[in-house]
């Protein structure tokens, strides 16, 4: 009998050969001729304005935005694993995902507040 993890490592090794592999291949085998417009920061074709002193602030609805996005897909990825095998998971499962949606109406409610679900 083999261990049944010995698949998972495998798989896991591989991964990880394939993400430094592919780091070090593109450092070795990518161009490596620098400009000034290849270093200069990328701002969707405008030339670049110059840097608040102290760096400057970014507007929070560009967070707010981000966050939602991460909640609402954080939430499909486990309602729907629920929903398709609800009736084996009985009355265990229907309170999991109660819990998980109480923990998950925290950051809605923060979002709701602080304005990021406005979109004027």
């Amino acid at each position: 009998m083999t261990n049944p993890y010995v698949p998972v490592l495998m798989l896991m090794g591989v991964a990880l050969v394939l993400a430094v592999g592919g780091v070090a291949a593109s450092a070795v085998i990518g161009p490596k001729r620098y400009n000034r417009a290849k270093l200069d920061a990328y701002e969707c074709g405008i030339e670049p304005t110059p840097h608040a002193v102290g760096g400057g602030r970014l507007p929070v609805k560009y967070y707010l935005v981000a966050m939602t996005f991460i909640v609402f897909d954080i939430e499909v990825v486990f309602l729907y694993p629920w929903a398709v095998d609800f009736a084996a998971l009985a009355g265990f499962g229907l309170v999991a995902m109660l819990a998980f949606l109480a923990l998950i109406t925290v950051p809605f409610v923060y979002e709701w507040r602080r304005g990021g679900l406005t979109w004027v």
